[in-house]
């Protein structure tokens, strides 16, 4: 290998002497003499050759051998970052816009497993740290095009970063994808990372990162702090698609870590209270008021993936069920939850719907399983007279609209209270015991298609054809108005 420490010291020291002498002769630098200075030969000779030498300084790096610079490269990179990085020899040296060195198809390594292929890495190095490539002093990195292969062992990947020396450099990731796999090796999520900063916050006193990302194609920020003297975690979660912000606050002081998070849905504010250790995490949702109408208490393992909520409320607002703009089934329709590897048990109980209060005794049964979405064995009632209930459900998405197909059965105790609801012409009233019937919902059209519609186990044409597709409309008086007079409709062809 060639030494150049000769070199080095010589161009240190013209560069040191040029320096001193620009110095010293700024004192007589004014207007006055500006226009003199300028066309001496002595002012010409003098910026060439300080060109010159500059440009020699910037070029230096080139020089160099190249697997000094990666060796010397990476051993400041782990010390900094605590990152290892399997650079390649295919790289290349400039100076502009600032001095950096470009790799082609690198990779970080975790225990001697590659976590992250990257096409394209930047390492901007200090201007003043080119004399030796023992000294480079790396100032940002910039990874691009990357992939990042994680599992449960290497999950905290990005959290991990926060604990590096940022603070007098910077690392960014840009156009780059984290693939979170199970232990099978499939991918339970794709999350693409648009552009993540990580820096030191010199305000604050401690090390940040700002996160613009997608999920399912729809965008979301993180913004992320490490308190060290505190021994807490901050972090912000902005979901503008879902209209929903998340501040989170975590004591990672024991091993069983403890933490709250404040959550803003529209307008609604709610607090989870939980605690998280290796193998799970156990939470407690509640409101902000004095008296609590809403309460969720849930257990999460993380291997295998399982959710188990149950929640209650006292009222349940059916906009929140049925409405397409809904922050539930806007998730829904995202199809995040489509994923084979979820398993996921949602139990809500109610003692009525919000603004219709004639339904009471709601028990909601959502299900995931093996992608599976369903909603089996719903229930609620109407007033003490009819029991309602769902099976062989199934929630997916068609042509960008979310849909909901399956069975409904109507229980009827007391057929008076329906006619009476109804204002069915007596002549029409029957004895009404059971309806079966299979529907469709569109939650974006508001359309419902009922088919094989049994009552009293008896199937009417007549009937199915009257109630073969239900329109809703925007106005609750509207559709209370539509829903008498077309089942009055079909309970004429109905004989008992």
């Amino acid at each position: 290998m060639i030494k150049y420490n000769y070199s080095d010291k010589y161009i240190k020291k013209t560069y040191l002497t040029i320096n001193r002498l620009i110095k010293n002769n700024l004192k007589n630098f004014n207007a006055s003499n500006l226009y003199k200075i300028s066309k001496s030969r002595e002012f010409f000779l003098s910026s060439a050759i300080l060109i010159v030498l500059f440009l020699t300084y910037l070029l230096m790096p080139n020089i160099y051998d190249k697997d000094e610079i990666s060796k010397n490269l990476n051993d400041q990179l782990q010390k900094k970052l605590n990152l290892k990085f399997n650079l390649s020899q295919n790289f290349k040296y400039n100076f502009l816009p600032r001095p950096h060195f470009s790799f082609q198809n690198s990779s970080i390594l975790k225990d001697q497993k590659e976590i992250s292929k990257i096409k394209d890495l930047k390492i901007y190095i200090s201007l003043d740290s080119l004399f030796s490539n023992e000294n480079f002093d790396v100032r940002s990195l910039i990874i691009k095009e990357s992939n990042f292969n994680l599992d449960d062992q290497s999950s905290n990947f990005f959290l991990k970063l926060l604990d590096g020396n940022f603070k007098n450099s910077k690392l960014i990731i840009k156009d780059s994808n984290i693939f979170y796999k199970n232990n099978d090796d499939e991918v339970l999520f794709l999350n693409k990372i648009l552009n993540m900063e990580y820096f030191y916050d010199n305000k604050n006193l401690y090390n940040k990162v700002v996160s613009k990302n997608e999920i399912f194609n729809h965008p979301y920020s993180i913004e992320l702090n490490k308190n060290n003297i505190k021994k807490k975690y901050f972090f912000k979660l902005n979901f503008n698609f879902l209209k929903l912000k998340i501040n989170n606050e975590l004591d990672f002081s024991k091993e069983d870590r403890i933490g709250l998070m404040k959550i803003t849905l529209n307008k609604d504010k709610y607090n989870t209270k939980y605690k998280i250790n290796k193998e799970g995490l156990i939470f407690n949702l509640f409101d902000d008021f004095e008296n609590s109408d809403l309460s969720y208490d849930g257990e999460l393992d993380f291997n295998p993936f399982y959710l188990n909520v149950e929640g209650t409320l006292k009222k349940i607002n059916p906009l929140h069920l049925i409405n397409s703009n809904a922050i539930f089934l806007q998730l829904l329709k995202t199809e995040i939850l489509n994923n084979k590897n979820l398993n996921i048990d949602l139990n809500v109980y109610g003692d009525k719907f919000q603004n219709l209060s004639n339904f009471i005794k709601i028990y909601l049964n959502l299900k995931i399983q093996e992608g599976l979405i369903d909603t089996d064995n719903t229930r609620f009632s109407w007033k003490n007279s009819v029991d309602f209930s769902l099976d062989d459900t199934l929630i997916y998405v068609k042509d960008g609209e979310l849909i909901i197909d399956g069975k409904i059965n109507i229980n009827i105790k007391n057929s008076d209270e329906i006619y009476k609801f109804l204002l069915t012409p007596k002549v029409d009233r029957n004895e009404l015991t059971n309806i079966k019937a299979n529907f469709v919902y569109n939650f974006d059209q508001k359309i419902a298609n009922m088919n094989n519609i049994l009552i009293n186990d008896k199937k009417y044409n007549d009937v199915n054809k009257t109630l073969k597709s239900l329109i809703f409309k925007k106005n609750k008086l509207q559709n209370r108005l539509y829903l008498k007079s077309i089942f009055n409709r079909a309970l004429k062809f109905y004989d008992g």
